[in-house]
């Protein structure tokens, strides 16, 4: 069985507008491969019983949530959130990040993302009706497992101790 050095590897949620069944597959595979897992809300969120994954409740306020993980995150940690202000901070943490619909954000992808945001934003607070996020699907769960895969299978590569011969 392959060894790793766990402790220098941390997934994080930025839990409050995460989905439950996106929660769910983060779950299964912290328990699986034993990742350390911290569930970050301004509200507590309901986790198994293990020490692997735990909550962690900060004050309510706006990105209180957001300062956390960004205070505590490391290079080469792993990140879900759909916050894309939030994903760019991470990123020049050096930490990955994905949304919970599998998109992988990188410094290739994240500026024209921000651009898009704030263009949104502008045409919302000028009055133009935009259309909001669309309803997250069976599709989207799959896409969120497959990232979330794809991501742990480079870290665990990163990660791997030397086999003694």
């Amino acid at each position: 069985m392959e060894e790793y050095d766990l402790a220098a590897f941390t997934l994080f949620i930025d839990a409050d507008a995460c989905p439950r069944l996106v929660k769910e597959v983060i779950f299964k595979a912290a328990l699986k491969q034993k990742i350390p897992t911290f569930l970050v809300a301004n509200r507590f969120s309901e986790t198994p019983k293990t020490p692997w994954i735990k909550p962690i409740v900060v004050d309510a306020g706006p990105d209180v949530a957001d300062a956390y993980i960004v205070d505590n995150v490391n290079a080469g940690d792993l990140v879900v959130t759909g916050d894309i202000p939030l994903a760019a901070l991470l990123l020049a943490k050096k930490a990955m990040v994905i949304d919970h619909r599998g998109k992988e954000f990188n410094n290739n992808n994240i500026n024209e993302m921000l651009s898009f945001r704030d263009f949104s934003a502008d045409l919302r607070e000028s009055g133009i009706e935009t259309a909001g996020p669309k309803a997250f699907t069976p599709k989207d769960r799959e896409a969120f497992a497959n990232a979330l895969n794809r991501c742990l299978t480079l870290i665990f590569n990163r990660l791997k101790k030397p086999s003694a011969t």
